[in-house]
């Protein structure tokens, strides 16, 4: 106990801070950081929210009563939008190898572990529409709006499925002839297939062709 003395020399007794679990204005933010390493760890069906309210340090029912539920702070940890749309940044001429670079360097720690999470639970209609916006919004309108020529809306769309497919081959369901393949060659083989669709065609038709 705090000792404090008063103007008329009497003693307030004042309780000390209470120590161990986070005070309730941090409580969020332990939620979501542990959240976030169990989801991208064990996926949502083996994580528990007596799992996250341990690794956080509070009760189960704090987590319940500042998300509401598992699936809705899976939604929030889970969140893929800031790196997608970094895969498409840059230069459109080198725009293929850029964006390979970027996924299998610059963000392959965050990108895939919370790529795996998120198809793994792709059968939740919540998660699964949460996914198809983010690609939406984040990937293939960015991507249609940079292209020229013509079938934009077609192209950005099939290098989204290319990128999707390349990210469920790595992290999901991992292809042992893809993993096996030294970076270097797999990056400069998959970069031209990308780069194929984001050049404009019409600079590759031959004159009176």
């Amino acid at each position: 106990m705090q000792q404090h003395d008063t103007a008329g020399g009497a003693a307030d007794y004042v309780p000390a801070p209470r120590r161990g679990r986070p005070r309730s204005n941090h409580a969020q933010d332990a939620i979501k950081a542990a959240a976030s390493r169990l989801f991208a760890k064990n996926g949502i069906t083996s994580t528990s929210v007596r799992d996250i309210a341990t690794e956080a340090g509070v009760d189960p029912a704090l987590v319940i009563r500042h998300f509401g539920s598992k699936e809705a702070l899976f939604l929030q940890t889970m969140t893929i939008s800031t790196d997608l749309g970094r895969l498409v940044g840059g230069p459109l001429g080198t725009l293929g190898r850029t964006t390979l670079q970027h996924l299998f360097e610059d963000t392959q720690e965050s990108i895939l572990p919370i790529y795996r999470a998120l198809l793994g639970a792709i059968e939740r209609p919540d998660v699964r529409a949460y996914v198809e916006t983010a690609l939406e919004k984040q990937l293939i309108e960015p991507l249609r709006d940079r292209l020229a020529g013509p079938d934009r809306d077609l192209r950005a769309r099939l290098i989204a499925a290319q990128i999707n497919g390349l990210l469920l081959h790595l992290a999901v369901a991992p292809d042992p002839v893809l993993t096996a393949t030294p970076a270097p060659l797999l990056l400069d083989t998959y970069a031209r297939a990308l780069q194929a669709l984001i050049d404009d065609p019409r600079t590759h038709d031959a004159p009176g062709s």
